[in-house]
């Protein structure tokens, strides 16, 4: 007669759940090993997280971690250019100009002093310092603005003076205007002595060829120089009652040319 099956023991599945009966194990064999189960009242510890939110964050002061695989790490661009370099190369321009501007006029003012010609004439000239040239306002860096200023207000002999710039460094866009006037010499003298001043200070002007010098009429010559690597351009004028320069950094002599009369007229009034 056959046994009625054994019940299964407590915490084992019965027929109904589909699992079966589990037979005991032959004697002499050991259950599969198994994790032990946490003491009583602990939770089991997650792995640490690698990456997303909840990840470690990297110890003060380190930045982040460095890109995996050895990748190079990205450096910003280079810094820029220092605006100052530009602005102190200019100002040597400048004051070289200035010295040279006061030795030249100077000598044009003096050494024609015995030359006077048309007297009457010259006395109705005189120079002024417009609030802009040629479009451009004075120069806002104090140093720029005060490069000439006090140079040209020495010179003897003058009944007025000019000496400014205008015009911006960073676009490359400058004006230098430096004159006088006088009843002392004639046009032509005052040209010669002044050639002379410049010339013996070392500032060579090349391709030196007479322009049209407008209404105001006179001696006009430009032509093209070099000082410090800043190319420029120069127009020199002179007649019966001043004499002057204007200089244009960075630009050539057929650009000066174009709005050479229109900035000397700014700069000298006839009553």
């Amino acid at each position: 007669m056959s046994q009625p099956p054994y019940p299964p023991p407590p915490g084992q599945p019965g027929p109904e759940s589909g699992g079966g009966y589990q037979p005991p194990a032959a004697p002499g064999s050991y259950p599969p090993p198994g994790g032990y189960p946490p003491p009583p009242g602990a939770e089991a510890y997650p792995p640490p997280p690698t990456s997303g939110a909840g990840a470690f964050p990297p110890p003060p002061g380190t930045g982040a971690y460095p890109p995996p695989g050895g990748a190079a790490p990205q450096f910003g661009a280079p810094p820029a250019k220092k605006k100052g370099s530009a602005l102190k190369i200019v100002l040597i321009v400048f004051g070289v100009l200035a010295l040279l501007c006061v030795g030249g006029i100077g000598a044009a003012v003096y050494f024609g002093k015995e030359k006077i010609d048309q007297v009457v004439d010259a006395s109705k000239i005189t120079v002024v310092e417009p609030e802009t040239l040629g479009g451009r306002a004075k120069a806002s860096d104090p140093a720029l603005r005060n490069s000439l200023n006090g140079a040209m207000g020495d010179v003897p002999g003058a009944t007025a003076s000019v000496g400014a710039v205008y015009g911006d460094v960073q676009k490359q866009d400058l004006v230098m205007v430096a004159a006088v006037s006088s009843i002392n010499g004639s046009a032509q003298s005052r040209y010669d002595e002044f050639s002379k001043g410049i010339g013996k200070g070392g500032f060579n002007i090349n391709n030196l060829t007479e322009t049209d010098p407008g209404p105001l009429g006179g001696i006009a010559k430009c032509g093209d120089s070099e000082m410090q690597n800043i190319k420029m351009a120069v127009c020199v004028w002179s007649d019966n009652g001043s004499v002057g320069m204007i200089a244009m950094l960075f630009k050539g002599k057929a650009e000066l040319e174009k709005e050479f009369i229109a900035m000397r007229g700014q700069v000298e009034k006839k009553a």
